[in-house]
């Protein structure tokens, strides 16, 4: 009952209400499809364009244009360590960064890393120079030391012996190839 009396007190105040002229506007379809299908090619171009490198690109913690980098995963062996510290792998890339920015820096070493398995990379040589004259000193040192631990492929790195850069340079040693592991798996299964 209640909700009659609420349907008559609409009606009543609603009884002097007039419709307002509704202006048509007319609209060509095909130059509305034409604009829509536009704006989704180039939505669906942007995508492919995305930039898919997780590197850090913000501010890193500095490190020194002196200091010796290095870093391990548990799991790495206290001789291949002591081995890669020694630089006694054979290097299979040497990416030289010098004179580079950032940004290329960032590019340059995200395409390595993610080419490496392809290419069965196990040991890199990354040259980033000591930047004791760049503003901050060491910046793309620091940001080499920074991007190397963002990526799960690197097991190990440190500094480089004198004779390959010594403090400018950073040895890599990154998980085995899938391609061996897969047939070393095979061949001992």
């Amino acid at each position: 009952m209640n909700n009659d009396f609420e349907t008559d007190d609409f009606l009543n105040e609603m009884s002097d209400v007039k419709p307002l002229n509704q202006d048509k506007i007319v609209v060509n379809k095909s130059q509305s499809n034409g604009l829509n299908t536009d704006y989704r090619q180039k939505v669906a171009q942007s995508f492919g364009k995305r930039d898919r490198n997780f590197l850090t690109d913000g501010e890193v913690e500095p490190v020194e244009p002196e200091a010796i980098l290095s870093f391990k995963l548990d799991g790495v062996q206290p001789g291949v360590f002591k081995k890669l510290r020694q630089g006694k792998y054979a290097v299979d890339y040497h990416l030289d960064l010098h004179r580079k920015t950032v940004a290329e820096s960032r590019n340059e070493v995200y395409q390595l890393l993610k080419n490496a398995d392809h290419n069965s990379y196990r040991t890199l040589l990354i040259t980033h120079g000591k930047g004791a004259m760049s503003n901050p000193p060491a910046r793309l040192k620091s940001y080499v030391n920074h991007w190397l631990k963002q990526v799960d492929v690197v097991t190990a790195f440190h500094s480089a012996q004198p004779q390959h850069g010594g403090a400018g340079s950073v040895y890599v040693l990154l998980k085995k190839p899938s391609a061996p592991r897969r047939i070393n798996q095979a061949k001992y299964d």
